[in-house]
């Protein structure tokens, strides 16, 4: 195979990789707009981190969802590529102790309860794909 084939094989794999993780951030990011997704999901942030009254757990939920969403819709456009990989792998690291919040508490969240190594293994992996996606 010469370099100009690997480039186009290396093009076409990065660009259905960068399609995929786009649409399952756009899909979770719709899906914290379901009520009975949203209360779960507004149960996950733990205590310490809910705001004195200021701002409700389910209105965070709402504004994950969007930043989901956009961070989704900027991988697709080449000019709005890397900041978007950026704030995604920013935003999965702020979203990170509610998932270990619920990781501790399987019988509150059943599935949703991935137990901690493997959600931050699973975490920094996608991740590091985000940042492929964004980059190439």
């Amino acid at each position: 195979m010469d370099s100009a084939t690997g480039s186009v094989t290396l093009d076409v794999v990065v660009t259905i990789l960068r399609i995929l993780i786009a649409v399952v951030f756009i899909g979770m990011g719709v899906n914290h707009f379901v009520p009975r997704s949203a209360r779960t999901m507004a149960a996950m942030i733990p205590p310490w981190l809910r705001p004195d009254g200021r701002v409700t757990p389910l209105t965070l939920v709402y504004v994950t969802g969007v930043c989901e969403i956009a961070g989704g819709l900027g991988l697709l456009f080449p000019p709005t590529r890397i900041a978007a990989g950026i704030a995604l792998v920013v935003f999965l690291a702020c979203v990170f102790p509610a998932n270990a919040y619920a990781a501790g508490r399987r019988e509150k969240f059943g599935a949703l309860a991935i137990p901690f190594w493997p959600r931050l293994v699973g975490q920094v992996v996608l991740a590091a794909l985000v940042l492929v996606v964004a980059f190439l």
